[in-house]
């Protein structure tokens, strides 16, 4: 069937699912009988954590159970960013859990009457008995505070009422609209009584092992509107099920969500980042769907929204600040580095697209939030870039770069504590970013389509743009620049690798180049060796001088380079102090760790330099030869794409990928599905890349054949 029509049909079917939901009622939890034929149902598991995704109607719901010593069950709703979850006492030894029989819709009415939406599961655990220690219902951001050791609004926590072998919570949100509602109730003969403090032990039937549960799960936040599978893909996309099915639990017309569990919601930097790198094969609605999300989301003076806070988090968010009873959004503005993406990413689709070009100047004039034109405010952001990027641009020292703003130690991707080794003048902004919104700046000015929308003020700001954008990738990319002599490659390495638990390998003989992670307060390079050379790759039109560097001492093989069996390492400190050695280690969320779409960004930047007619037949060689290598070490770990990132282990002479947040070292744990993390579905595998090549040179034709190639 035609992918359109087919999924017309589903759309068609969905919406008469929702109109039946709508008209379901009673008090209590209820649940449809069966499953629906039309519902989005996919299942990933990784690293003992088995989850399981629902969507149909106004039923949007992720069912998560980790197995291991510290059991616990969540199911969370896009609606809101909320959830439920159940935490229990850590046990003597790991468990593991199962899903019994398919998610099936549940629809109530609280006591006033109001509906509630999610989802009913029936599921075990290889375990006589669990004392449930926590229940939570609220926002996911609560959620996810919790599950990291970290202490909850007492408003939010709520008793459970007992009865039989059953436990519900309910509680309105804290301004009284619809809340949540979920219910436990131990099956097969089992038992479920009171314990200490409040805990509750639940027990399997006399000599079982096996625990049973019925869970059932809602929440009365207003439901999302999905983008329909007919608006979300175009003919071109890989047929990778398991990541087009992450696109379409994770794409709503409001906003395309940045990943499950933990960042079910608007995330700026995310968005922007899926949008420019799956825009090859999403469709128009998509595309825009995005952007408009994060224009909506500026703040008055053009800084792009990070994460918005939403739901019950926003209630009491707003609380804090003197707005009781307030649900307005919250947004927080503390990133830098999605400032500088959001220009060149708009022109990517408005002036390089086809596609976009026809649709700019209409997409532009529409009012979006507050009333302004998506042109308005995107004119305001290319000033904000502008104003900002000029000192640099006029004096080109370290004090001029873009810092991190005031108070912060975080700033861009790499946003945990560590993630830029305590620098504040992130590589990745400053030699790559800055000048690339600067070009967009001054290539929406040539193109009059921000004509209707600029003050005089504002088209004055931007006159100088592509000159600056010029000064800065001369002068801001050497300021990163950092050199191992082989002396210090033989004196570092083999220790490192000693305290890494890996072999040395090749110590290299040639002094060994790259781009620091970031410059300290003072502007001297933080020298850890990184990925981040991908983003000159995918925005920038570097030097063949300045590919090299980007590329060669980098794909070598860990611990020389970031290259291992278990794919591309996003860090690796072996060439800094040793002291900042413990900071980027295989345990920390930026460490010596693979990031999925890192790897899928540096294939796409190659694809685009490739694409290039300027460059020497030997740098060319260079960047075939690394996009063969990046993609192997992909092909290994090909059952980890889709999250979020992840971990290896070293053993038998090989690294062996590791789900993130297994191991009681790992400072959390990863999404299982993560929206950026889905963009090899743009990427085609290169073998199938190099026979439609050399199709189209004997036949002549565009290739239409292998036009959708495969993954590995």
């Amino acid at each position: 069937m035609n992918l359109k029509l087919h999924a017309r049909a589903i759309f068609i079917l969905s919406m008469l699912t929702a109109l039946l939901n709508g008209c379901s009622g009673g008090d209590g939890i209820s649940s449809p009988q069966g499953g629906d034929a039309s519902a989005l149902t996919f299942r990933m598991d990784a690293g003992g954590q088995i989850n399981q995704f629902y969507r149909a109607g106004k039923i949007s719901a992720h069912l998560l159970m980790r197995s291991s010593k510290k059991p616990r069950l969540l199911v969370v709703f896009p609606a809101g960013n909320s959830g439920t979850g159940l935490w229990f006492d850590d046990t003597a030894q790991a468990v593991n859990w199962s899903l019994d029989a398919p998610l099936t819709p549940a629809v109530s009415r609280d006591e006033l009457g109001r509906s509630l939406y999610g989802i009913t599961a029936d599921v075990s655990v290889d375990a006589s008995q669990l004392t449930l220690r926590q229940a939570l219902l609220s926002s996911v951001r609560f959620l996810r505070d919790y599950n990291g050791g970290n202490a909850v609004p007492p408003d939010i926590l709520t008793a459970a009422a007992v009865s039989g072998t059953a436990a519900t919570w309910r509680r309105n949100r804290v301004d009284g609209a619809p809340g949540y509602a979920l219910s436990v109730a131990v099956t097969g003969g089992g038992t479920l009584a009171a314990g200490t403090n409040g805990t509750l032990q639940l027990r399997a039937a006399a000599g079982s092992t096996t625990l049973h549960l019925h869970v059932q799960a809602m929440s009365g936040e207003t439901p999302l509107t999905p983008i329909t599978l007919a608006d979300l893909f175009n003919e071109t996309v890989n047929p990778d099920t398991q990541s087009q099915n992450v696109v379409d639990f994770l794409s709503y017309q409001d906003k395309l969500l940045a990943g499950s569990w933990q960042y079910n919601t608007y995330f700026g930097r995310d968005t922007l980042i899926s949008v420019r790198m799956l825009m090859p094969v999403l469709e128009p609605t998509a595309i825009e769907a995005g952007l408009s999300a994060v224009l909506n989301r500026l703040s008055p003076d053009g800084k792009v929204a990070h994460e918005e806070g939403i739901g019950e988090f926003a209630l009491i968010d707003n609380l804090k600040n003197g707005r009781p009873n307030d649900p307005t959004p919250t947004y927080d503005y503390k990133m830098i580095d999605g400032d500088y993406m959001l220009g060149p990413i708009m022109a990517a689709w408005l002036i390089d697209d086809s596609r976009g070009q026809t649709r700019a100047a209409a997409y532009l004039a529409q009012t979006g939030s507050g009333g302004q034109t998506h042109g308005s405010r995107l004119a305001g952001n290319l000033v904000l870039v502008a104003n900002t990027a000029r000192a640099f641009a006029q004096q080109s020292t370290a004090s001029n770069l873009i810092h991190l703003r005031a108070g912060e130690i975080v700033g861009n991707w790499r946003d945990s504590t560590n993630g830029l080794g305590g620098g504040v003048y992130p590589y990745d902004v400053n030699a790559v970013l800055v000048p690339a919104a600067l070009r967009a700046a001054s290539r929406f000015v040539e193109s009059g389509l921000l004509e209707p929308y600029l003050s005089s003020d504002q088209r004055n700001a931007l006159v100088d743009a592509a000159q600056e954008a010029s000064v800065w990738e001369s002068a801001a990319p050497a300021l990163f620049a950092v050199t191992a002599t082989p002396e210090q490659a033989a004196a570092q390495l083999p220790a490192y690798a000693a305290q890494a638990g890996v072999p040395v390998g090749t110590v290299p003989v040639a002094p060994v180049s790259f781009y620091a992670l970031s410059l300290d307060e003072q502007g001297n390079p933080v020298p850890v060796m990184n990925s981040d050379g991908g983003f000159a790759l995918l925005f920038g039109t570097p030097s063949a001088d300045t590919l090299q560097r980007i590329v060669t001492d980098i794909v070598q093989p860990f611990p020389a380079g970031l290259i291992t069996d278990a794919g591309m390492l996003i860090a690796n400190p072996a060439y800094a102090s040793q002291s900042l050695w413990p900071r980027f280690s295989s345990a920390a969320y930026h460490g010596a760790v693979i990031w999925s779409w890192q790897q899928a960004m540096w294939v796409a930047g190659l694809d685009r330099q490739l694409a290039r007619q300027d460059l020497p037949d030997p740098v060319r060689s260079l960047l075939s030869d690394t996009r063969l290598r990046v993609w192997q070490v992909i092909a290994n770990a090909r059952d980890m794409r889709a999250s979020e990132m992840w971990s290896w282990s070293y053993a038998n002479g090989h690294y062996q990928s590791e789900a993130f947040g297994t191991r009681s070292a790992d400072v959390t744990e990863a999404n299982a599905a993560q929206l950026w993390s889905t963009t090899y579905l743009a990427i085609q595998d290169p073998n199938l890349r190099a026979a439609k090549y050399w199709w189209q040179a004997q036949t002549g034709t565009n290739g239409v054949v292998l036009g959708r190639a495969g993954m590995p």
